[in-house]
């Protein structure tokens, strides 16, 4: 089945409109203003119809870059993964919720379960790297349950435990909209 064009509707152009969804998430601008500058380019839009587009296309534009800096990322030859589980509480029951954040402290992926074995680290972690690809490294604290489910993935080898060498990891406490908004159980 071809993808369909998420612009196939829509009189302007692909490129004017995320001109506008840049130019209002990369910059300090109001819609106002955003209207204001395409307005200078000769291309006359209201605030509404930038807002429309950020609605509608933002989250696409935002996963082409982050699909993009993955890619980048990839081909660098130190990419490494810092894995962690913290213990939260939803609706008053005890969850894990585990990351899992590159070397420059990008949360690449986060998941909600309510056990803390094997078998959670296991979908974890094969969701991850189907998401983001194979890193060279994998930096974890001394949870055996990470061991278990890399020895069945079959990359037990790039695993690296030590006392302090997971603090990229432990230094992405704070939950953000766009982790919460991923976090699946």
């Amino acid at each position: 089945m071809p993808k369909r064009d998420p612009f196939k509707y829509f009189h302007s152009s692909p490129e004017i409109i995320r001109l506008a969804v840049m130019l209002y998430v990369r910059f300090p601008l109001s819609l106002r203003n955003v209207e204001d500058l395409l307005h200078e380019r000769g291309v006359d839009v209201s605030h509404e119809t930038v807002r429309f587009w950020w609605q509608r296309f933002g989250p696409m534009f935002a996963s082409e870059i982050r699909k993009k800096r993955a890619d980048r990322l990839r081909s660098w030859p130190q990419w490494q993964w810092h894995l962690d589980e913290m213990f939260v509480k939803i609706n008053g029951e005890r969850h894990y919720l585990w990351r899992a954040v590159d070397h420059e402290g990008e949360v690449l992926e986060s998941y909600v379960t309510k056990t803390r074995d094997k078998k959670a680290a296991l979908k974890f972690l094969r969701k991850s790297m189907k998401r983001h690809g194979r890193p060279h490294v994998l930096v974890t604290d001394q949870l055996r349950s990470y061991g278990a489910a890399m020895k069945d993935i079959g990359n037990a080898h790039r695993q690296e435990t030590g006392r302090w060498l997971n603090n990229r990891a432990e230094g992405t406490v704070k939950v953000n909209r766009l982790e919460a908004g991923r976090a699946v159980l």
